[in-house]
């Protein structure tokens, strides 16, 4: 087993964990109200996308999200959430670096022996949900389910669709497919994102990601027999037909979206396997991106 199987499958636990810690963490997350930037990079700036969509829909305060390296400093925050796995990328350390002294900052890392536990005026650390592989998985989903249940948006049921996500069967013909799409709406749109991500990282297959009503903007016309359409969520009305229509395989999102990403997850390690590639170890990539002057 590589060990981003293992990863992977370790979620309905780390998940479990994060929400029974929200209570320990209520001074160092948002508060209702505030004005809120969440950052990250890669696959942290996705799940960004997906909780500050979950913050501001849920009422609780203007919430935006960016790469680290876009922050648009001429604009007031009341607090900056920084999502960082490995608490060394150099874009989110030189961005808290910035903002020190005059916006509050939150860093949320799996790591407590890093550069960021001194950049940040606040860290939650997640060390329990670390990993080995190059490829995140299960930091990213458990740093999101803290945030989510902080917003009294997590449930028992989450964890026992990742369960399910686990041990069900990938839809048939799937790993097969040469193209892959996935769709999202509101907060969902974040995890279509990083659905195509795992898919480019682990398996170097052509994937791509679109808000749902905008797959039909033109996405849908590379549509054939030999691609997947991967619904986040509900589908918008009558999608499900006109992808059918095309030939293409359409799956539904029939389990709480962030379990969905887990089947995501899964069929980046199967079209890796199919492929004999390497999942853990990405052609040209590292567990953090350090850039040296």
């Amino acid at each position: 087993m590589t060990h981003v199987e293992d990863e992977l499958t370790d979620q309905p636990a780390c998940w479990t964990r994060a929400a029974a810690e929200v209570p320990r963490y209520a001074g160092e997350l948002p508060m209702p109200g505030e004005r809120v930037a969440i950052v990250g990079c890669g696959t942290s700036y996705f799940m960004a996308q997906a909780a500050a969509a979950l913050r501001e829909g849920a009422g609780h305060g203007e919430t935006d999200a960016f790469a680290a390296s876009e922050f648009p400093h001429a604009r007031s925050y009341d607090r900056v959430v920084a999502l960082t796995r490995s608490g060394t990328t150099t874009e989110v350390l030189g961005l808290l670096g910035r903002l020190r002294g005059h916006t509050r900052t939150t860093a949320i890392t799996a790591d407590p022996h890093t550069p960021v536990m001194e950049s940040a005026d606040h860290v939650v650390v997640l060390d329990y949900a670390d990993e080995r592989s190059v490829v995140q998985t299960r930091f990213a989903t458990t740093a999101l389910t803290l945030l989510r249940a902080h917003l009294g948006l997590h449930g028992d049921s989450v964890v026992t669709d990742a369960r399910t996500a686990l041990a069900e069967p990938l839809p048939r013909g799937l790993v097969d497919c040469g193209q892959f799409t996935f769709l999202g709406r509101g907060w969902t749109v974040g995890l279509a994102n990083e659905a195509a991500l795992k898919m480019r990282e682990a398996s170097l297959s052509w994937t791509e990601a679109y808000p749902a009503m905008e797959y039909r903007h033109g996405p849908i016309s590379i549509a054939t027999g030999s691609t997947a359409t991967w619904m986040f969520g509900e589908a918008p009305e009558g999608l499900a037909r006109q992808v059918g229509a095309t030939g293409a395989l359409w799956v539904p999102g029939e389990l709480d979206p962030l379990a969905e990403l887990v089947r995501a997850q899964r069929l980046a390690v199967a079209v890796a396997a199919a492929r004999g590639l390497d999942p853990d170890r990405p052609r040209h990539l590292t567990r953090s991106v350090i850039l040296t002057p």
